[in-house]
Formats: C-alpha cells, sequence, structure tokens
C-alpha cells in the first residue's frame, strides 16, 4: 500500500489538529511574536525608505548655501531627515545663543567658545536621540531571530516527550500511535523557522542600512559644527590660547638643561 504525502497546508492543519495543549500554546506564542515581527518589518522599512531619501535632499540644499542658519531662515522643511532633525536643534541653539549671549567681532554678532559648547552638547544629544529612533523597535527582531527556533523547538521537544509518555502508558509502540503525536511537535518547531528566517534578513539589512545613516549623520554632525566654528564663533580666545600655547613651547625649548 502507497501512501501518499500530504500538501504542506494540509499537513500543517493536520499536525495543529493532533497537537497538545502546550503545542498549540507554543505555536501561538510564535504566531503573535510573527505578528509584532512583521508590524517592525513594514514600519521600519517605511520609516528608513523615508530617511534616506529625505536625507539626500536636505544635504543637497544644505551643500548649496554657505550660511548654516540659511535653510532655517528659508523656513524649508525636510520631514524625515534624521540629519534635518539635528541641524534644527543645532540652529535653535546657535540662533538663541546669538540672540542671549551675543560677542561682537568687528561689528557682527558672534557667539564666545562657551556658547558654542551649548551648541555642540545640543548636535551631540540630537545625534543620539535620532541613532536611537532608527534603532528603535529593532530589538522585536533580534528576539525574533534568537528566540523562535528555541520557542519551536521547546514545543516540539514537549510534544515528542508527551507522545512517548502516552505510548507507554498504553503500550503500543507502533508507527500509527507515534505519527500524529511525532508530526504535531514538528510542527511548533517549522513555525520557529518561519518567524526566525524572515526576521533574520530583515534585521541584517536594517542593520547595515542604519548604520549607514548613522555614519552619514555624524559626518555632517562634524561638517555643521565646523561651519558654525568659521560663521558664528568667536575665535579670538581660541587664538589667544594657541599664542599661549607656542610660547610656551618656545621656553621649554630655549631653557637650557640643567
Amino acid at each position: 500500500m502507497i501512501v501518499q504525502p500530504l500538501f504542506a497546508a494540509n499537513a500543517a492543519v493536520y499536525a495543529i489538529q493532533n497537537a497538545t495543549t502546550e503545542g498549540k500554546a507554543t505555536v501561538l506564542v510564535l504566531l503573535v511574536l510573527s505578528l509584532f515581527s512583521w508590524t517592525i518589518i513594514i514600519k521600519k522599512s517605511h520609516q528608513l525608505m523615508i530617511a534616506r531619501k529625505a536625507t539626500r535632499k536636505f544635504l543637497a540644499a544644505y551643500a548649496s548655501t554657505r550660511d548654516p542658519l540659511d535653510i532655517q531662515r528659508k523656513g524649508e522643511e525636510f520631514d524625515g531627515a534624521p540629519a534635518f532633525q539635528l541641524y534644527l536643534r543645532g540652529a535653535n541653539e546657535l540662533a538663541y545663543q546669538l540672540e542671549h549671549n551675543p560677542v561682537t567681532v568687528k561689528g557682527e554678532r558672534r557667539i564666545s567658545t562657551a556658547s558654542f559648547d551649548a551648541v555642540k552638547v545640543a548636535l551631540e544629544e540630537a545625534a543620539s536621540g535620532e541613532a536611537m529612533a532608527l534603532e528603535k523597535g529593532m530589538i522585536v527582531l533580534s528576539t525574533a531571530v534568537a528566540g523562535g527556533p528555541f520557542i519551536g523547538l521547546l514545543g516540539t521537544v514537549w510534544g515528542v516527550m508527551s507522545t512517548f509518555a502516552g505510548i507507554a502508558e498504553s503500550h503500543a509502540a507502533t508507527l500509527t500511535a507515534m505519527a500524529p503525536g511525532v508530526a504535531a511537535a514538528l510542527v511548533a518547531t517549522v513555525t520557529g523557522l518561519l518567524v526566525a528566517i524572515p526576521a533574520m534578513f530583515a534585521y541584517n539589512f536594517m542593520v547595515t542600512t542604519i548604520r549607514a545613516i548613522t555614519q552619514e549623520l555624524d559626518g555632517y554632525a562634524t561638517r555643521y559644527a565646523t561651519q558654525i566654528v568659521h560663521g558664528y564663533v568667536d575665535n579670538r580666545d581660541l587664538e589667544d590660547k594657541i599664542a599661549m600655547a607656542l610660547t610656551r613651547s618656545e621656553i621649554g625649548e630655549n631653557t637650557p638643561a640643567i
């Protein structure tokens, strides 16, 4: 007698119907984890796509001007671009320092290096906040990747244990008695793998994309801070510090050895 194999869908239904209460609970937990995982995949993919597209537009607009506050004065908006949010934090702090703690240099309003430290802190906080926003929800994918197969394995081992315990009690170690329980136990492992495999590919792709965006953000923050220094910071005290350092160096070099 030749036994025809069941189709995958029919086999899954057959296995679930013959699963124990523990096995069904395991599959339910995995389905809930899969729902959260796919929600994060869809939302995060949309967020990263907008972030990359909006960042390219913002950086192109920023490169077209030499004044760090020009985009703010024009009122341009680049929603979804992490670099633009960093720019706004820095521009707002710079505008505040120019208004409340100005330094006049050759008839122009500038800020002191102490006030620039406040601008740098704002930039660092903005960069950290944007990086955390990009990484938000990734813990769900990493949990699905690492925990999905183990949860499924737990359900399988539990199901196989229950199957062998039932066979031992009935004293009927036949293939017909074992097959339904083993099939029902294996469905948990299959479900765990179906949860983990898509999450693994999505996680690796998104981590690489987020890393590229954050590196680009760090590079922009450095460039932005440098342009603020050149355009709005009173560098006279820096020049005095450099001159004092050079003077001390020369004194040290000219001091005869004892």
